[in-house]
């Protein structure tokens, strides 16, 4: 876009707008692991594994990210909780922001428990530590949401029958959960490269229909990658019967290698859907801090299903999201 002004005789270009929302990935080139952004108050929030601590980024554009004013939000001294921390994630319920995160004890990933953190208003709000919910080990805890009768439901990698599995337990609160159920677990073949896992759940909503997401494989195999699962509105979303599964819908290409979990936030006119997910250069595959944070806006297929084409090569320009 390009605004004309005259003044006098002369004709000046104003192009300061030119492509003003276009951005490249990735949008955190180090330390990009598990991202999650949510888009609220004019400001994209994201946030990424950083394995001490637990940092939030804000910036008015995808692209602003790159370089946005950025607040670590919590740390913690404890033993059982001080060390590992992953997959933090902000989500919005009864008035508060929450962050939902994994954390352990720094001998080892024995004790790697969800926690819950309270917030305030806005994401840069003071945060005190709110619950442990899980007993045993868990990783990777995300909130999906639903209507009456069923309500939120928490979802998370639990261990069931020495597979690393999904599970889904009932949120009476955002800080407490109800009885356990497994959700479903890695089956198939393409996911169980390098070792069968399901971690990373992130919730997609479409269409009258839930989509759950989630991360296939060992993530130090390029083999990582997105499977999904699909409820269709109908059946008690706790029972695995209720959900399909199909994938993997990312896998590796254009030199992102084990693109994997994810999350979803919407534009800031709240017409379009995106992805933000991880990837690595090391063509066999990483779990560590070389990870790089990518988005991408999510497409629909003629069923309403979603597509997420496939990773594009860094430093493509991409258009951002609508409404910036």
């Amino acid at each position: 876009m390009k605004f004309l002004k005259t003044i006098g005789t002369c004709v000046l270009a104003l192009s300061s707008f030119v492509d003003a929302a276009s951005f490249t990935n990735p949008l955190k080139p180090r330390d990009g692991s598990d991202p999650h952004i949510s888009f609220s108050g004019g400001y994209y929030w994201m946030m990424t594994t950083t394995w001490t601590d637990l940092k939030v980024t804000r910036a008015k554009t995808l692209g602003g990210l790159k370089t946005g004013e950025t607040k670590t939000v919590w740390t913690d001294k404890n033993a059982n909780r001080c060390c590992n921390m992953w997959a933090p994630e902000l989500q919005y319920l009864d008035g508060s922001w929450w962050i939902y995160y994994t954390a352990g004890s720094s001998a080892n990933l024995d004790l790697q428990r969800p926690h819950v953190l309270k917030g305030g208003a806005d994401p840069f709000a003071p945060y005190t530590y709110h619950a442990v919910l899980t007993s045993t080990w868990g990783i990777d805890g995300s909130v999906v949401r639903f209507n009456a009768p069923w309500g939120n439901q928490f979802v998370w990698s639990c261990m069931s029958n020495n597979l690393q599995s999904l599970c889904i337990a009932p949120m009476s609160a955002p800080g407490k959960i109800g009885a356990t159920k497994v959700l479903s677990q890695p089956t198939q073949s393409w996911e169980k490269n390098g070792a069968p896992v399901m971690e990373g759940a992130a919730a997609l909503y479409h269409g009258g229909k839930t989509y759950l997401t989630y991360s296939a494989s060992y993530c130090w195999t390029p083999n990582y990658s997105l499977g999904l699962l699909t409820w269709n509105g109908s059946g008690d979303p706790a029972l695995a019967a209720s959900w399909k599964k199909t994938g993997p819908v990312l896998t590796s290409a254009n030199g992102n290698y084990g693109p994997g979990h994810n999350g979803f936030f919407n534009s800031p006119d709240n017409t379009e859907v995106w992805n933000v997910y991880h990837a690595t250069a090391n063509s066999a595959g990483a779990c560590d801090g070389n990870r790089y944070t990518m988005a991408q806006k999510v497409n629909w297929n003629s069923d309403g299903s979603p597509n997420f084409g496939s990773p594009a090569k860094l430093g493509t320009t991409i258009t951002g999201p609508s409404g910036e």
